[in-house]
């Protein structure tokens, strides 16, 4: 369980982030999302305790991060996998984290060939690994201690294709044994694949909190196509209906009902290929939706 009530982080004039609140629950992957610069970052350390907030708190099953004995036998973070010891092996830094964590050495192994660094790979140094390694070798330290929580900023990039199905398969099967994932990541596809809850935050605020499910269903509007798009965004703009692209090339989402938008259409004398109630919105189209609504001066 993680637990966010009213983050605020200010620098001087600047608002980093601005009274955030959401939860996570046991079972559930919670996809944390938003732009370069929206907070999530320094979100994320405010819920770890590396950044104390300006207002607000966090906690992680039921108390504050800095609260909790041996935090990484409760909670595994992976915020910067850059951070490593490049002069020790991947072995090494794991066996290291096990004395500390006070875990047996038999859990060192299973996790390199869990995240697919065994053999080689392992009596490597981290200096000479790829960032995709570097990642994996961080989501094994994260899950060195057999925690419960797991916070995981970005764990599938620089991974290939493969990779990114097997972080998949693992963080989704870590929730499903009732561990609680805060997972943040630009790769809104793989977000749309393993999250159960969406957390999206743009300028520091929340912009959308809710089961995945729910925020991805239909929303009110109309889609509509043509054979001649530039056309039909210009019969649109003339109508006043707001509206933004869809995700297959030439198509609208158009804030109206269909027969304002048919009614448009007919008046600049536009031909339509699709007039109808969207069926979905996908993650993609939510996020750039509701990023683009935001207004700029909420901060800088």
């Amino acid at each position: 369980m993680i637990t966010v009530e009213h983050l605020t982080k200010r620098y001087g004039e600047h608002v980093a982030v601005d009274d955030v609140s959401f939860r996570c629950e046991p079972g559930t992957v919670t996809g944390f999302l938003g732009p370069n610069g929206a907070g999530k970052s320094t979100t994320m350390r405010m819920i770890c305790g590396l950044t104390p907030p300006t207002r607000g708190g966090a906690s992680i099953l039921g108390v504050p991060y800095r609260r909790l004995a041996n935090p990484g036998r409760h909670v595994g973070v992976l915020l910067d996998a850059a951070a490593q010891h490049a002069g020790r092996s991947g072995r090494e830094t794991l066996s290291l984290c096990a004395r500390l964590l006070d875990v047996d050495r038999a859990r060192v192994e299973e996790l390199l060939t869990l995240v697919g660094l065994s053999g080689p790979a392992a009596r490597r140094r981290v200096g000479g690994y790829s960032f995709g390694m570097r990642q994996r070798l961080g989501v094994a330290q994260a899950l060195l201690g057999d925690p419960a929580v797991l916070i995981l900023d970005e764990p599938t990039s620089g991974l290939d294709p493969e990779g990114v199905y097997q972080m998949r398969t693992l963080l989704r099967g870590f929730a499903d044994r009732g561990g609680t994932v805060l997972l943040s990541s630009h790769q809104l596809r793989e977000i749309e694949a393993v999250a159960d809850r969406i957390v999206m935050i743009a300028k520091g605020r929340v912009v959308a909190d809710g089961a995945k499910d729910d925020l991805l269903t239909t929303r009110h509007g109309t889609r509509v196509a043509g054979p001649d798009p530039v056309a039909l965004r210009t019969a649109l703009i003339a109508a006043g209906l707001t509206h933004r692209p869809a995700e297959a090339a030439g198509a609208f989402l158009v804030d109206a009902p269909p027969e304002a938008v048919g009614r448009a259409a007919a008046h600049a004398g536009v031909a339509l290929s699709e007039l109808r109630p969207p069926e979905h919105e996908g993650l993609e189209e939510m996020f750039l939706s509701l990023i683009g609504s935001v207004p700029q001066e909420i901060a800088s």
